[in-house]
């Protein structure tokens, strides 16, 4: 007689809500469909206080959390705004933050400030946290988030252990700056995390059902978290450069394609925030 394998969970967890009307439009309509198991918010972003409202209409299966921002736009504290007017590249703040030169005393006042953002605009305070461009990973910027959380505070976005198809290189310079160092402060402090990070592409259209595919054959026996960036087109006039792919997303998304691809893989959405030792 054989024995099914138990169904694995995937939280899939649909990041920039709040950059632009379309964005937040196209994140809101899969979550309400239940298609989501989180959302993730820029409350530094201009178009943050319109869409909030919109995270009242959510299913109770879905998370609202903290995207926290230090790479688009501008600071939301007047504390950051004196170190940086604009908000660094990438690059930039990576190679402050190994280097050591990241403001930190301000970085915990922008951390508070975003935070504020979130609990001002939606009425509540944010059910996970993670980082834009998974800056909350970096030295320095790790210490400030996992300390202003405290160590029985929200979930976290564990970047270490980055699975899936392809892409070996990125997926290797997500973990190696950062991911392995916030996993091991996650599990030292005892905060909730997910095992495996999935959802790492080129943002090229047209091959999205095939990384889906092999992201959901990586999904391991203890969960996963798999973030997205679904959105609708609009002419807000917002600086966004994987634009192109965020429509091919959401299709997919809303798709019965992908619930079909789902139940071939033997998925299902939910949580998977875990302490894990």
């Amino acid at each position: 007689m054989s024995i099914e394998a138990p169904e694995r969970v995937l939280m899939l967890c649909a990041d920039d809500f709040g950059m632009s009307p379309g964005v937040s439009k196209g994140i809101a309509r899969l979550a309400r469909r239940e298609r989501l198991g989180a959302v993730s918010c820029l409350t530094g972003m201009p178009h943050w206080r319109s869409a909030a409202p919109l995270l009242a209409e959510l299913p109770a299966s879905v998370d609202a959390g903290l995207h926290f921002n230090l790479t688009e736009g501008e600071p939301v504290s007047a504390e950051l705004r004196r170190h940086w007017p604009t908000l660094p590249s990438l690059q930039r703040l990576i190679v402050a933050a190994h280097a050591r030169r990241l403001p930190l005393d301000a970085l915990a006042a922008e951390f508070a400030a975003q935070r504020a953002a979130f609990i001002d605009a939606s009425g509540r305070e944010p059910a996970f946290i993670d980082g834009h461009q998974h800056v909350h990973h970096l030295p320095g910027v790790r210490e400030v988030v996992l300390d202003a959380i405290g160590d029985a505070g929200a979930p976290v976005r564990n970047t270490a252990r980055v699975g899936g198809p392809g892409f070996g290189l990125k997926r290797a310079l997500i973990a190696g700056t950062g991911g392995w160092a916030l996993q091991r402060e996650l599990r030292r402090r005892g905060l909730r995390h997910n095992a495996v990070l999935l959802g790492v592409y080129d943002f090229v259209p047209g091959r999205y059902r095939q990384w889906m595919q092999g992201w959901l054959a990586a999904v391991p026996a203890e969960g996963a978290l798999l973030f997205c960036h679904p959105g609708d087109p609009d002419d807000s006039g917002v600086a966004d450069p994987i634009a192109r792919a965020r429509g091919p997303e959401a299709d997919y998304l809303a798709s019965d394609a992908f619930a079909d691809d789902l139940a071939a893989a033997g998925v299902v959405l939910g949580r998977a925030w875990r302490r894990i030792t």
